[in-house]
């Protein structure tokens, strides 16, 4: 869906990108929008299957304990990113730190410096998580992305951020684990399969 199909209000003044993309999400509930590179997009509500593997997700991240003590386990918390004056992402998933709500940077958005791990599900905007998010999360110097790639049934772990991306992409497939980095605050391996599985329409 695309923010240009929606009308603008004619008060004189033009909108910021920050007002057009508040307006949107008041006119469109369930909808996630964001503004990444300097460019809005807006996200249909998940289906089913994409809320299943979220909640798969969760699981291994809650038993090792980061949603207690120094860290916890979120979705859809906005996150403020610096590669534009207004930018701003809403991931799936999020571990953050547990003092974040000491750092909201905008727009209900907070500092990416609270978040040790941001988590993407695809769903038909794939490419944004693959390559928009890739480049907006690295440049906000987040040090781990994890994309569950719906569409191919693989799963993406982003490490060690650098300004145009990240240096480290490792690949998982059905039958294998993927290993998160200890720096979340914990050691999690994810079932690829499980998360694969869990994030089909089933029948």
């Amino acid at each position: 869906m695309s923010a240009a199909a929606v009308e603008h209000p004619c008060d004189g003044e033009p909108e910021t990108l920050l007002e057009t993309a508040n307006r949107l999400t008041e006119q469109l509930p369930g909808h996630r929008v964001e503004i990444i590179g300097g460019v809005i997009t807006v996200a249909p509500p998940a289906d089913g299957p994409h809320a299943r593997a979220l909640t798969k997700l969760m699981r291994p991240f809650i038993f090792a304990g980061l949603d207690d003590g120094e860290s916890e386990v979120l979705q859809g918390v906005g996150l403020w990113l610096p590669g534009g004056p207004q930018d701003f992402a809403i991931p799936d998933l999020a571990i953050v730190d547990a003092d974040f709500d000491e750092h909201v940077a905008a727009n209900s958005s907070y500092d990416p410096a609270c978040f040790r791990l941001v988590l993407e599900v695809t769903s038909g905007n794939y490419q944004n998580d693959l390559r928009n998010k890739v480049t907006a999360y690295a440049q906000a110097k987040i040090p781990v992305y994890v994309i569950v790639d719906r569409k191919h049934g693989r799963l993406h772990v982003l490490t060690e951020p650098l300004p145009g991306g990240y240096d480290r992409h490792e690949v998982y497939a059905p039958g294998q684990e993927a290993p998160l980095p200890a720096s979340i605050g914990a050691e999690v391996s994810l079932d690829v399969d499980e998360i694969v599985r869990a994030g089909r329409t089933k029948g």
